[in-house]
């Protein structure tokens, strides 16, 4: 393994961390309607059989800024559907007319958002081990191939010091994405 291969490989691990937190970030509620609350709840269906994504069962829309609307593709999900809400721990009641859920999303309290600033700064410590571990794994590929004498001390001195300031940049990179989701979440 080249130096550039074993950073491009870190890189990408961290870039997943990256990423894998924005999703997460889109689920945690803010106070204000948006189809990013719900898309990606699993649903448990009993006539399917099988648990998917509450956006391949059903229309997602928001209306009146604070009621998330969702009708179903098939109306007999529908109860299925409200059971996975009301268990997904969202603190939202669903409203079941019989052709559709409405989710009104209610403000948030202030201990709420604070209990939720606290969710998503454990969310991004768990991004950022993950992103050290991706370094630490690259800089266990420097020294085996320092041992292997497949690469120079030099090159590995390189390389360790471009998956450093990599790491950086990701762990940057997420502190970023904490803070505006926090600012979002406290905004009333």
């Amino acid at each position: 393994m080249t130096v550039n291969d074993i950073v491009k490989k870190a890189q990408d691990e961290m870039n997943k961390a990256v990423e894998f937190l924005r999703q997460e970030f889109r689920s945690v509620r803010t106070g204000r309607a948006t189809p990013a609350l719900v898309d990606t709840l699993r649903i448990d269906v009993e006539t399917y059989g099988s648990s998917m994504s509450l956006k391949e069962l059903a229309s997602i829309a928001v209306t009146e800024g604070n009621v998330i609307i969702i009708k179903p593709f098939d109306p007999s999900t529908l109860k299925d559907i409200q059971r996975g809400i009301e268990k997904s721990g969202l603190g939202i009641n669903p409203q079941n007319d019989g052709k559709m859920i409405r989710l009104p999303v209610p403000p948030l309290s202030g201990e709420r958002r604070n209990q939720l600033a606290n969710h998503i700064k454990q969310l991004a410590e768990q991004q950022k081990v993950a992103v050290r571990t991706s370094r630490r794994d690259a800089n266990k590929s420097f020294d085996a191939a320092k041992k292997a004498k497949t690469l120079s001390e030099d090159d590995v001195e390189r390389g360790e010091e471009q998956v450093q300031k990599i790491t950086d940049e990701f762990i940057k990179k997420i502190d970023k994405l904490t803070e505006e989701k926090a600012k979002e979440i406290m905004e009333v």
